[in-house]
């Protein structure tokens, strides 16, 4: 049974609610409005204006390139699609660590300048000044642990993370921290699923997947990868429903062919 079919636009309460009634949390990434509006109307939960917009619109190796200026923009384009699904945002690298009022001055921008309905950072214990700051003024923050794609170079790898105890244990700290700092729910990265589990159950608040195992409260995926947009990346938490990189591939090829035989346009494409 859907908690929010009924529902104008999804909140933070909903989200909750859905969690102590067992059902799953749909969230996917969005950067643009013509794809906020699809996946709007779909009837996705919560779209993400993610930082990952560096790799897969811009075209860089990490997500630590993309500024401020530029994830407002995109949130600005998705706020205008999306008139049901929750709007959060990602404060990129650099906005938020190891200065709670940079932080807080970041995620006013953001909630001021698109419209967006909360805001995402990545880390554990070491940025709970922040989160508690940014939520003082009233900002929802969805937290992110396991594998943080921000902080790449001090992994060097894009492994699944919390294997060891050690790290396990610190990830079980760090949620909870999140959640007593006022969190609304947590994006748990590629970490065992076992561990997922544990983490999900203990916590009041939703947790979102993405290689995180079945028994997180709901699952996340960067949608140019789940439709095939983006070409060879195949990660074992990935399943791709389009492949539209071929499908357009073989549209815009049809294109050129029609436009060099001159059989575009026909006569009934012209005034």
């Amino acid at each position: 049974m859907s908690v929010n079919k009924e529902v104008k636009r999804i909140t933070t309460h909903i989200l909750q609610e859905m969690k102590l009634r067992g059902e799953k949390i749909s969230m996917l990434t969005a950067y643009d409005f013509s794809m906020a509006t699809i996946l709007d109307d779909a009837g996705l939960d919560v779209l993400l204006v993610g930082d990952s917009a560096s790799n897969v619109m811009a075209g860089h190796e990490t997500t630590l390139p993309i500024t401020l200026d530029q994830m407002i923009y995109h949130a600005q384009s998705v706020v205008r699609g999306a008139g049901r699904s929750f709007v959060v945002v990602d404060l990129p690298f650099g906005s938020y660590q190891g200065n709670s009022k940079e932080a807080l001055n970041s995620a006013i921008r953001i909630m001021k300048e698109s419209g967006a309905h909360g805001v995402k950072l990545e880390g554990g214990t070491e940025v709970v000044d922040s989160i508690q700051r940014i939520i003082t003024a009233g900002i929802p923050v969805m937290g992110h642990l396991g594998l943080t794609p921000q902080s790449i170079y001090k992994f060097g790898t894009y492994t699944v993370r919390a294997k060891g105890e050690e790290e396990a244990e610190k990830l079980k700290t760090d949620a909870i921290a999140l959640e007593q700092a006022g969190c609304f729910a947590i994006v748990l990265e590629k970490i065992p699923a076992l561990l997922g589990k544990e983490v999900s159950q203990s916590l009041h608040i939703p947790t979102i997947g993405i290689g995180a195992g079945p028994d997180c409260d709901g699952q996340v995926l960067v949608v140019n990868d789940m439709v095939g947009l983006t070409k060879g990346f195949k990660p074992r938490f990935l399943r791709q429903y389009l492949n539209l990189y071929e499908g357009i591939k073989e549209a815009a090829q049809s294109y050129v062919k029609d436009v060099k035989g001159n059989d575009f346009p026909n006569e009934k494409e012209q005034y």
